[in-house]
């Protein structure tokens, strides 16, 4: 089969009015639909016909239920829905993310720091709730992080994940970002595997280019693999990025697994850091925790489960490791929910009784969760099949002995006599009776204080904003023509700016990136190269670097 094949025809779907071609990789094509209750445009990725046997359904089916799994969080594109069209096609129904990915983002033009900081870091908590759900991305790269209408990052395509057990940890990955030891004779992925892609992705966002690629050199697969093998990783050549944030990188992307951060809340924590000495607004990492607070015991003896999303609190040091806060569960909760609200995971690395992860096996999927070290005082942790549940410790003293810390109690305690308790009372209500006598004395000898004129306040009434201000008009389509084996494409900018430029880039139907370009006209000439059609993507770029949704043309010879 040709790597630029044609894509096939779209499947009908009941609710789904299909528009365009968003795109074509080796196993699947992508649609853009619009779903007809609730109405809105919806990507839909269909399985390949002859792909429908062998595991290639298996696996199309394993990532709608990572997905379903995992798409709640704000940082992992949203599934809707899955099924089999009527023509046996597999296919899913996701959130449509209509601006360009990261990687075409980067091509086009340098992101700031601040804005790869700040992506960095949400992807990061995406990439730690999946682990902690047993998951492995195992291809995280800047062409699978897409933008959301409200300009959020969203990790998708979660085709090649896995289980953290699971078996041929090398099919599909991505070279340019991948780690060393995936290019070994057994290759092998962990948790540092996808930290290294979340540091390679960093790295590739701030320089417009992976981490081992040479521009104007030789680029293979061979090169790049020798490279990240051996080669130490270059200093990024940029003023405004400071040394923390390139030792933060290298270690990320350290050789051996064991030099890189522990997990990939550590490498979000790191990231937090730098945000801090660039006095950059800190970004918040989104965790989904699973471990219910200590509630009191009902009469059946079996706690309440309650499940919250952890908004790590950007405002402690992240020198002090990594602490994960927990935000308020429910009314009710009281003292024993607070007393439980914080756990430090900073020994959440291998080696020793608090320094490794544990991993529930009992069900399914492998679930990693982070170790807790328990003190002689903290509530004891029982691990089972459905999460962790915190039971509040039970001392047994031994027969005869009091409990630590208290003194021996006496077999018979005598009564209270009520007599001392009167006379306390009548002696207590003597007191305070002298006391008031003192206050109103006291009061009335005083000169009156002054009494200070009002101050007169003043409110300025705040400037309405303007909810569009921000918006960019997408490039709107003029026409094309077809000529001597090359098309050239014309649109229009219906908004045009001092300094506005287009951004474009053809669409590879092999579902590869292809490179973009960064022109001054509104036009592009695109080869077709044998093929019966091209698309490309073309948005308006501002001279600040802001970037318009992209609007896609096609061709046919």
């Amino acid at each position: 089969m040709s790597s630029k094949r044609a894509p096939a025809a779209p499947p009908q779907l009941p609710g789904f009015s299909y528009l365009q071609v968003l795109g074509s990789g080796g196993f699947a094509d992508v649609y853009l639909y619009e779903q007809a209750l609730p109405r809105r445009r919806v990507a839909v990725k269909v399985l390949l016909a002859e792909k429908m046997t062998g595991g290639a359904a298996e696996q199309f089916q394993a990532e709608a239920n990572v997905m379903a799994m995992l798409s709640t969080h704000p940082a992992i594109v949203t599934i809707y829905q899955a099924g089999v069209s009527d023509d046996g096609r597999s296919y899913l129904v996701m959130e449509y993310c209509s601006k360009p990915n990261l990687q075409v983002r980067a091509r086009s033009a340098p992101i700031s720091v601040a804005e790869a900081l700040r992506v960095g870091i949400q992807v990061a908590a995406a990439v730690e709730t999946a682990h902690r759900a047993g998951i492995l991305h195992r291809d995280i790269k800047p062409a699978n992080i897409l933008v959301t209408e409200y300009n959020r990052p969203a990790l998708t395509d979660f085709g090649i994940a896995t289980t953290a057990d699971g078996s041929d940890p090398s099919a599909g990955m991505s070279i340019p970002w991948s780690p060393p030891e995936s290019f070994a004779d057994t290759p092998d992925f962990t948790v540092q595997s996808d930290v290294w892609a979340l540091g390679a992705t960093v790295y590739n966002l701030l320089a417009g280019r992976s981490p081992f690629e040479v521009p104007g050199g030789r680029n293979g697969g061979a090169d790049l693999i020798r490279r990240i093998e051996s080669e130490p990783l270059a200093r990024l050549e940029r003023a405004d990025a400071p040394a923390s944030l390139f030792q933060v990188l290298e270690r990320a992307m350290s050789k051996r697994p064991a030099d890189r951060f522990e997990s990939a809340v550590a490498f979000a924590r790191a990231l937090q850091k730098v945000q801090i000495e660039l006095a950059h607004s800190v970004t918040p990492i989104d965790i989904l925790d699973d471990s219910p607070p200590v509630e009191e015991q009902e009469e059946d003896g079996e706690l309440t489960r309650v499940r919250g999303i952890v908004s790590i609190d950007p405002h402690t040091a992240p020198a002090a490791g990594p602490t994960w806060e927990r935000s308020a569960f429910a009314a009710g909760l009281g003292a024993a929910a607070d007393a439980t609200a914080r756990r430090d995971t900073s020994a959440w690395a291998p080696g020793g009784p608090t320094g490794s992860a544990s991993v529930d096996t009992g069900s399914d999927a492998t679930v990693l969760r982070p170790p807790t070290a328990i003190p002689p005082t903290a509530p004891v942790v029982s691990e089972v099949d459905e999460g962790t549940i915190l039971r509040a410790p039970q001392p047994v003293p031994e027969a005869g002995a009091a409990p630590t810390g208290s003194a021996p109690a006496a077999a018979n305690p005598p009564a209270r006599s009520r007599t001392g308790l009167w006379i306390g009372l009548i002696a207590a209500a003597v007191v305070a009776a002298v006391v008031v006598g003192a206050v109103l004395v006291a009061s009335a000898l005083a000169p009156p204080a002054e009494v200070a004129s009002p101050q007169e306040t003043t409110t300025t009434a705040p400037e309405p904003q303007d909810p569009v201000a921000d918006f960019i008009a997408p490039p709107e389509k003029s026409d094309h023509t077809v000529r001597n084996g090359k098309v050239v494409f014309r649109w229009v900018n219906p908004d045009p700016q001092d300094g506005d430029t287009y951004v474009w880039q053809t669409v590879r139907l092999d579902g590869g990136e292809a490179e973009a370009k960064n022109v001054s006209e509104a036009r592009a000439v695109v080869e077709l190269d044998g093929d019966t059609q091209v698309c490309i993507d073309v948005s308006v770029r501002r001279e600040n670097g802001a970037t318009s949704d992209a609007t896609r043309l096609c061709a046919s010879s």
